[in-house]
């Protein structure tokens, strides 16, 4: 017996915090009975309805994709723009795990498995996020260093795990910075050098945990082998 939300999210139909909110708004039925309270229990042998489509148990497919900038990290965009899943020729119904802004490129996981995409995501367990900052403008460096100490914003603590110039340049105004995160709050990093004074002009994920975007182009994307996927189960707390 596991609640119902968590059989739902790990059906590949929806994260756990949306099955939780059908749950309550009525629309979540259990050998036709409609459930509404969060701490119901199921099996696997239940019938469960949502909205009244019975629920199928699909295959697990995780997917690595080198999202390009001007692409949101959304199944549907009611703007229009184009989204992640046009990207992935699938008949899963894939979800990104974590978010990459519009005009942010880099790697992002989707998948249908709702009980890592809940893991990957919990505060908790910490993953790390490596990032390329381009700055057009010439960085002070012992300026960039406080990021690894935290900066205050909107009274809440932001640090960064590491933080590494990798190139300056004086005299054309650039500079690219490496820095490294196991946090996703809301435009964190932007928000990090805003404070600073400085104006990030190009966001690229490089990583997600061990995962690299190597042998990808932007747009392109791979599937994540049995031995990746284990070992991100094994990066759980």
């Amino acid at each position: 017996m596991e609640r119902l939300q968590k059989i739902i999210a790990n059906s590949g139909f929806c994260s756990r915090r949306k099955a939780e909110e059908l749950i309550t708004k009525g629309l979540v039925r259990v050998n036709g009975e409609k459930v509404t309270d969060l701490g119901t229990k199921a099996k696997a042998s239940d019938i469960i309805t949502i909205a009244g489509k019975t629920l199928k148990n699909e295959d697990k497919e995780y997917i690595l994709l080198y999202k390009p900038r001007g692409v949101v990290s959304t199944t549907s965009d009611d703007k229009g723009r184009k989204t992640v899943i046009s990207l992935i020729d699938t008949d899963k119904r894939l979800y990104p795990i974590g978010r990459l802004d519009y005009d942010t490129s880099g790697l992002l996981i989707l998948t249908n498995d709702g009980e890592l995409t809940n893991l990957l995501t919990h505060p908790k367990n910490e993953i790390t996020k490596e990032y390329i900052v381009k700055i057009d403008e010439a960085v002070n460096p012992t300026l960039i260093k406080k990021l690894s100490s935290g900066v205050i914003i909107d009274g809440e603590k932001m640090k960064a795990d590491r933080v590494k110039i990798k190139k300056l340049d004086k005299k054309k105004k650039k500079t690219i910075i490496e820095i490294v995160l196991h946090e996703g709050k809301y435009h964190e990093i932007k928000r990090m050098f805003a404070s600073l004074g400085y104006e990030v002009t190009a966001l690229k994920r490089e990583k997600y945990a061990f995962l690299d975007l190597k042998g990808l182009t932007a747009g392109e994307y791979r599937h994540l082998t049995i031995k990746e996927v284990k070992k991100l189960y094994s990066l759980i707390k």
